[in-house]
């Protein structure tokens, strides 16, 4: 197995306007091994790990099936799939409530341990995992280190609620060797500031790569040991100031929802920096994954060969607008 990922929850989406949309697969995991397959060669082998119910739609499992993505990592728990109700708001809050009872379990079906995983699965040469800003995963973070893992890649899938100490934080930000978060959840964590302030921050309590998600305004990406850094437009801004001119040369939908996008991205991002160790690259993947997430309430449908064409297309377009910036000494 090349790349695994974790977390499946059954989505319920309510709109802003009122309108709902029911059984979407969510929990960022399948978010994220389709931001991966988008780039990954047609030879690597990306699965998901997550526990599930005997109820888990079988919409979802097709999905997962006509995308390539491995499923064996999928572990029947005798309890239902966990499943909750998004609610959207138009600032882009959102709300998450469980329809399922849930308990000290959960964590367990979010991330199932290592050991309960197929041998290919503990083998993996990348992972990519959501976090709780708690740090209290940070000795499952380790775990996927130690077992040899070349990149392991983590996400604050929240903002903090509390104040997180500093060793915790140095727990948690040197526990992966990518740290991804948005900048509500950058701000939660290391008090808020400018993006570049909030980057040399999180880079100061270990992580080695930092990509600082910033929804409309793009993404910051930056490597520790050499301080390279990169501004990373959204795809559809750019598209927004060049709508007369690139008319016709690409199939682009307008953004209708903007969940999921921070996973895809971070799917993208990790294939990316592990096939090239460009940041660059790497970053114009992330955002390339995150524009055809925003295009569609749920996941974009099959066939994958579709995306990477536009994948391709979109890339030359959003290439020459990166921008690379110099961190304050």
């Amino acid at each position: 197995m090349d790349m695994v990922t974790f977390t499946v929850i059954v989505d319920d989406i309510v709109y802003p306007d009122g309108h709902s949309r029911m059984a979407f697969l969510g929990g960022g995991g399948p978010q994220t091994a389709f931001g991966g397959k988008i780039w990954a060669d047609k030879t690597d082998n990306i699965g998901i790990a997550s526990g599930i119910g005997s109820d888990f739609p079988c919409p979802c499992k097709k999905w997962l099936e006509d995308m390539g993505i491995d499923s064996s990592g999928l572990l029947m728990w005798s309890s239902p799939t966990l499943r909750a109700w998004q609610i959207l708001e138009l600032d882009g809050r959102r709300t998450q409530v469980w329809r399922v009872s849930v308990g000290d379990e959960v964590w367990d079906m979010l991330r199932p341990p290592l050991c309960s995983l197929p041998m290919t699965y503990r083998n993996a040469k990348i992972y990519h995992v959501g976090v709780h800003p708690s740090g209290r995963d940070v000795e499952f973070i380790q775990e996927l280190r130690n077992s040899g893992a070349e990149i392991v890649s983590i996400e604050t899938y929240t903002h903090a609620l509390d104040i997180v100490s500093r060793s915790e934080l140095m727990a948690l930000g040197s526990a992966g060797n990518i740290f991804s978060t948005n900048e509500k959840e950058a701000a939660s964590l290391v008090g808020p500031g400018s993006p570049l302030e909030m980057i040399e921050r999180i880079a100061e309590l270990g992580a080695e790569v930092v990509t600082l998600r910033r929804g409309p305004s793009g993404s910051i990406v930056h490597r520790s040991d050499t301080r390279e850094t990169w501004e990373i437009p959204a795809f559809h801004t750019i598209c927004t100031m060049l709508k007369s001119s690139i008319q016709g040369e690409i199939m682009m939908e307008d953004v209708v929802d903007p969940t999921g996008c921070g996973n895809t991205f971070c799917g993208a991002f990790l294939i990316g920096y592990w096939k090239t160790r460009d940041l660059l690259i790497a970053g114009l993947w992330g955002s390339i994954a995150a524009s055809f997430m925003a295009e569609y309430e749920g996941l974009p449908p099959p066939p994958l060969s579709h995306w990477r064409e536009q994948a391709q297309v979109r890339l030359d377009i959003l290439r020459p607008y990166a921008k690379k910036l110099h961190m304050p000494q």
